[in-house]
């Protein structure tokens, strides 16, 4: 096997293997030159829309979190560099391209073109997967101009931000009258907090310390202002700065951002387990199962199901430690999505845009025939692939740190083979042998393994260089 190969995972549960093998397969199909649209090595992940080909930001920041799990098969950056490429001399850079024009897409509901502000937060994952800190000195000025350009159009006296409910995507939620909508807010500050261990990566002080008041100005104004005691939830503003009713999956991107306490944390993640909100039988719904603008169809943003906003959700939960609720979570969310691509009433499945909340199967919108779309791997492969490495296996890596770590809830068998971390191969592997459950490493440099084993053995060892092993019984 050589490096070019994608990493092999073990799992008890073969769909589970199929359906991330698939993903990997599929997605040559959708990485295309942008003019041709033919598939090229030097191309871009880019979904085609009838005779209209588009380059979206969030799906190029979301897909960079799978991506890198590619062996370099399909750079996890080069998404990322159009965008930065695109940069205008006032910092903007726009939240959608034509893929054969370059032009940004023009859109009445969003005059500025702004998406959510999070590069930073993808940069601080490829720096973890890649150790390049050349890279991290090459896009810390446009991130730098783009946040520049950011406070200087959406920034209002209340040291909020006021910005188009449609940056997140969220196009036909029941988000009327928001003008400081909650998840531009969080995203915000979960940048500024990114931006900040950037500059820390860089000795750069003077940025960190920036980054960080902004931070936590931002933090303190969510907490204020947006936060509702009686609901336990956090909402998005109108023109006064009166909180809106309505509870939709914007509310979660504060867990992310670290931005609740621990009480607020808790009584959050509680709706997350509450069939009456968010914790339906497939979760999490866009929007929560009591408004009164739910539907068990989806309807788009009136309840279905988003891969990317599960994504968001449940690496929030791990912000918080709660592990056992980010895998449990994961795997119910994979398990709809392989009933969703294998049906069990027959006929030919896909993976999709969205899916129902409550029961199998993919989510309709009566507005658009065309909704959802298949096969739409720029968001599925973050279940498929990343949530599949990180939360249902539960390897955590960080190259610069030289560290994996692997949380088991279970024993199981299952594991990670061939690996690429910077021109070093691993594998971790738990299997079950005539001694008792035996964890199994191969890697060609050194670096250090913590495990932690139902939350009841934790220990961390240097891996040399070669084969070893290690059985869990003599931890």
């Amino acid at each position: 096997m050589n490096k070019r190969d994608f990493p092999k995972i073990h799992f008890y549960d073969q769909d589970f293997v199929d359906i991330y093998d698939n993903s990997w397969t599929w997605l040559a199909n959708f990485w295309l030159n942008g003019k041709t649209l033919e598939s090229a090595a030097d191309g871009y992940f880019i979904y085609p829309e009838g005779d209209k080909t588009v380059i979206d930001q969030l799906d190029a920041i979301f897909s960079s979190f799978f991506l890198v799990y590619s062996n370099r098969n399909f750079p996890a950056n080069q998404n990322l560099d159009f965008f930065y490429a695109k940069q205008e001399p006032n910092g903007a850079i726009r939240w959608r391209y034509n893929a054969k024009t370059e032009t940004p897409v023009a859109d009445p509901t969003n005059l500025q073109g702004v998406g959510l502000p999070v590069f930073a937060w993808a940069e601080f994952n490829l720096y973890h997967k890649s150790a390049n800190k050349r890279r991290v000195k090459e896009v810390l000025p446009i991130l730098q101009k783009y946040m520049d350009w950011i406070d200087a159009t959406f920034k209002q006296e209340n040291g909020l931000y006021s910005a188009p409910v449609s940056a997140s995507t969220m196009f036909n939620a029941p988000r009327t009258d928001v003008c400081y909508p909650v998840d531009f807010n969080a995203a915000l500050a979960l940048n500024a907090a990114h931006m900040s261990a950037l500059g820390d990566i860089l000795n750069d002080k003077d940025m960190s310390f920036q980054y960080k008041r902004m931070y936590f100005s931002l933090k303190t104004r969510i907490n204020a202002l947006m936060w509702d005691s009686d609901t336990g939830f956090y909402h998005d503003l109108d023109a006064n700065g009166e909180r809106l009713p309505h509870k939709t999956i914007a509310g979660f991107w504060p867990l992310l951002a670290e931005i609740p306490n621990a009480d607020k944390a808790d009584t959050l993640i509680a709706h997350l387990s509450d069939p009456k909100t968010f914790g339906t039988d497939h979760p999490f719904p866009t929007l929560s199962a009591d408004s009164p603008a739910f539907s068990e169809n989806g309807e788009a943003f009136c309840g279905s199901v988003y891969p990317a906003f599960n994504f968001m959700v449940i690496k929030g939960l791990e912000k918080y430690q709660r592990f056992d609720l980010a895998r449990e979570c994961s795997i119910r969310h994979l398990y709809f999505i392989l009933e969703g691509l294998t049906p069990a009433a027959g006929g030919k499945g896909d993976l999709y845009e969205a899916y129902k909340p409550r029961k199998e199967g993919f989510a309709t919108y009566g507005a658009d025939e065309q909704f959802p779309r298949k096969r739409y791997l720029a968001t599925v492969g973050l279940s498929t692939i990343a949530l599949m490495i990180e939360n249902v296996i539960g390897l955590n890596i960080s190259l610069p740190r030289k560290t994996v770590d692997w949380i088991i809830p279970n024993m199981e068998i299952m594991g990670i083979e061939k690996l690429s971390l910077k021109r070093n191969l691993i594998t971790i592997l738990s299997n079950k042998s005539t001694r008792g459950w035996e964890i199994q490493m191969e890697s060609e440099k050194l670096y250090y393994f913590t495990i932690n084993i139902l939350n009841q053995k934790k220990k961390t060892l240097p891996i040399p260089s070669g084969k070893c092993s290690m059985l869990i019984d003599k931890l």
